[in-house]
């Protein structure tokens, strides 16, 4: 009696991951290119349309031959659960390797922090954490980010203003808030992730992004992002995965015309 049991509960068990695997299968819309998006994280998601992750959105729902459309919530605490897992949604564009809320894709680009300066202040020339011209000068700086470890390794941390990461967007605006700092003189510097400070200062007449490519102490300061795709969704992932290796150069350049400074697996720049 008690191994017909022991059989019925493994029968069952079987058939409950089954239906759950094929439940799990069907989240994923097969008529849509169904995007998990912050409505208000310019440069990279705007509802607007008009961040680089917008473009490579739509880049990547031609590909598929599948209009776009967007689940939107704030980046931040709560973000996957609302969107990626409760199957509203299916793909996040951007998502730093190795965080196991999601599943990652093959990594499509590698970026790096920078530091942003006026092009005719007495910064302008620094490329490293460690030039004693930064002694100075305030330093906006994004709390608890890599940059902060090597500003209070050099000395630097009475010199720093920082600002928190997870906002709300859509009423608050920290990197905005430090990039005017430093185009009013308020600050000398601001050393922010590429991706979101590059495209802002691109075209801008006052300010510049310099890349931080010589750091040699840890932490790291670039890091390969990802597209995120839910766990268990392993053919979906080598879609995506495809889709990427067939159509990196075209990845990079909408990465390129939207400022976002690339680097290779080492932490060399990569030119347009």
């Amino acid at each position: 009696m008690r191994a017909r049991a022991g059989l019925a509960v493994l029968a069952l068990s079987g058939v409950m991951a089954v239906t759950a695997a094929a439940q799990v299968a069907d989240l994923r819309s097969t008529t849509q290119f169904r995007v998990c998006a912050d409505p208000a994280n310019a440069p990279m998601s705007s509802r607007d349309g008009t961040g680089f992750e917008n473009r490579l959105a739509e880049f990547f729902g031609q590909q598929l031959g599948l209009p776009v459309t967007y689940t939107w919530f704030p980046s931040g605490m709560g973000f996957i659960q609302r969107t990626l897992r409760e199957g509203r949604c299916d793909v996040v564009i951007g998502y730093a390797q190795g965080d196991e809320l999601v599943q990652n894709t093959n990594h499509y680009y590698t970026s790096v922090y920078g530091i942003v300066t006026r092009r005719d202040g007495p910064l302008a020339q620094v490329d490293r954490l460690t030039d004693p011209a930064l002694k100075d000068h305030g330093i906006g700086v994004v709390a608890g980010t890599p940059p902060a470890t090597h500003l209070a390794r050099a000395g630097l941390a009475p010199n720093m203003r920082g600002v928190d990461l997870f906002v709300d967007r859509r009423v608050e605006d920290p990197m905005g808030e430090l990039l005017e700092d430093v185009r009013s003189g308020a600050t000398g510097a601001a050393v922010l992730w590429g991706p979101l400070a590059g495209p802002r200062v691109k075209d801008d007449p006052d300010l510049q992004f310099t890349p931080l490519l010589h750091e040699e102490a840890a932490p790291r300061l670039f890091f390969r992002i990802t597209m995120g795709v839910r766990l268990e969704e392993q053919e979906w992932k080598r879609e995506l995965n495809s889709l990427i290796r067939r159509n990196q150069d075209e990845i990079n350049r909408i990465l390129h015309d939207a400022g976002v400074p690339l680097v290779d697996d080492y932490g060399k720049e990569l030119m347009p």
